[in-house]
């Protein structure tokens, strides 16, 4: 008897023993393989079983989490959704996340280590930390002064503060508004198939995940080329540029909206945006050097993040004189994002330093205790400080007495270049409007704010298609709203 108890003992514990194996296979070895299968609710229910963190402008959530009763308990929820959506993104049961959700979705959903009381800590309990918050340096005057501007338009701001790189301001139009696509329900389904359809494409973030011919606002980029290069050492001496400027080695003949362009000084073609000056300036100063000073403003950085990825401005610089001579004028293949356009103007207000632009200013804890904050952020020379006191000169004037005049506030100092861009087939499509500026109030130490703006002109704008007609009354706003005590 004695035999068969030992016998079956030891076949329980082979038993025992096989079980123990596979539950470590199981656990462990197949372990990622169950995680993944979209058959496995567990992680989404783990993940949506508390309210997500917060992100706050100006101190304020602008979103929040609601109890649905439901496996997936917690749902998105946005303050003013269209508003601030080119900011938020969509954290949603059903699509993921994107922007700021994306971004920061770890301190947000509570899974950031750095969020536990002690390293390894959760690892060891099975516990949850509760979401962070993201404090963003969105100014939220600025964001609804540019919100409203645009209206009914298709376009983009973007602003910022030169002397630290902070995102003021960040907006795309049209809109949508996130909190449609937070559930997993047949609405969402719906709201994200409407939105997809849409040809006018609310969901793209036109201020920094679209590129756009920056027309004659590139030419900041072109005379701190020309200036730097020394090209052009006085701003009232005759440029020597024709009026047709026959393109080199073409027959293709340029020709300028304005009048008196024929030899004008760097001073007045800036003022009456000289499209020959400045493609006979390009020309002069060469592919190398105009692409090195492109490059110093950014172009063609395809790893600058907000921290959520802004699509490469670019400057082509492959180019033959012709095609070097479109480029200098924001034509042919160059391509900017309105955040890349406000880093141009933050350059030039900042005395030729380019600070990298951030969005997020600090993260913390459910209770408000610090997790990390932005810290000093790098900056680079896109220009030397004597061409940036010059550019400051020039774009003064052209809000005071050439093409931005509805730029101009009372008590301040501004600077802007305007731009109307063509684009389409044979230049058939209805123009962008462009405006760049910088403004300093009359008791600041030092500018304080850098605005681009971009309309994509409709057809019912007849042809009011002007960035001094239509983009600079926006940045007019964004900047009144900045500078106001």
């Amino acid at each position: 008897m004695t035999r068969h108890i030992r016998h079956a003992a030891a076949f329980c514990a082979l038993l025992l023993a096989a079980l123990l194996v596979n539950a470590a296979r199981v656990q462990i070895v197949q372990a990622p393989q169950y995680d993944g299968n979209p058959a496995n609710r567990r992680p989404d229910i783990a993940r949506y079983q508390q309210p997500r963190g917060d992100i706050l402008v100006g101190g304020e959530p602008v979103t929040g989490s609601r109890d649905t009763g439901e496996h997936l308990r917690f749902e998105r929820t946005y303050q003013n959704g269209p508003l601030y959506a080119p900011i938020t993104g969509f954290a949603s049961q059903a699509y993921g996340t994107t922007l700021l959700e994306h971004a920061e979705d770890g301190l947000l959903s509570g899974a950031d280590p750095m969020l536990a009381p002690l390293p390894l800590w959760n690892d060891v309990t099975g516990a949850h930390s509760p979401g962070g918050d993201v404090v963003t340096t969105i100014d939220g005057a600025a964001q609804r002064a540019a919100f409203a501007g645009l209206g009914r338009h298709k376009g983009a701001v973007a602003a910022i503060e030169p002397a630290t790189g902070r995102v003021l301001a960040l907006v795309s139009t049209p809109s949508y508004d996130p909190q449609l696509l937070s559930g997993n329900s047949a609405a969402a389904t719906r709201t994200w198939d409407r939105l997809n359809g849409d040809p006018d494409k609310p969901m793209l973030n036109r201020a920094v995940r679209r590129t756009y011919p920056p027309g004659s606002t590139f030419k900041v980029v072109t005379a701190a080329a020309a200036l730097d290069a020394g090209v052009i050492r006085d701003l009232d001496a005759p440029t020597r540029s024709p009026d047709p400027y026959t393109l080199p080695g073409t027959r293709t003949r340029l020709t300028n909206e304005a009048d008196g362009c024929r030899n004008a000084s760097l001073r007045q073609a800036f003022e009456r945006s000289c499209n020959t000056v400045f493609a006979k300036l390009g020309v002069d100063v060469g592919v190398t050097d105009m692409a090195a000073t492109a490059e110093s403003f950014g172009f063609n950085d395809d790893g600058l993040r907000i921290p959520f990825a802004a699509s490469p401005s670019t400057f082509d610089t492959s180019v033959d004189r012709a095609q070097l001579g479109l480029s200098s004028i924001g034509q042919y293949n160059t391509r900017a994002t309105p955040l890349q356009m406000a880093m141009v103007a933050a350059a030039v207000a900042s005395g030729g330093q380019v600070r990298t632009p951030y969005l997020v200013e600090r993260t913390q804890r459910a209770g408000g205790s610090l997790v990390a904050t932005a810290g000093s952020r790098p900056s680079r020379e896109a220009m030397r400080p004597s061409t940036a006191a010059r550019l400051k000169e020039l774009m003064t004037g052209v809000v005071e007495k050439g093409t931005g005049a509805n730029a101009a506030i009372r008590g301040a100092t501004v600077g802007g270049k305007t731009g109307t861009a063509q684009h389409g087939v044979g230049n058939s499509g209805t123009p962008y409007a462009w405006f760049v500026s910088w403004a300093q109030g009359d008791r600041d130490l030092e500018p304080k704010v850098a605005v681009a703006v971009v309309v994509e002109g409709s057809a019912a704008d007849g042809g009011r298609v002007s960035g001094g007609g239509l983009a600079a009354p926006i940045a007019r706003a964004v900047m009144e709203a900045v500078l106001k005590p």
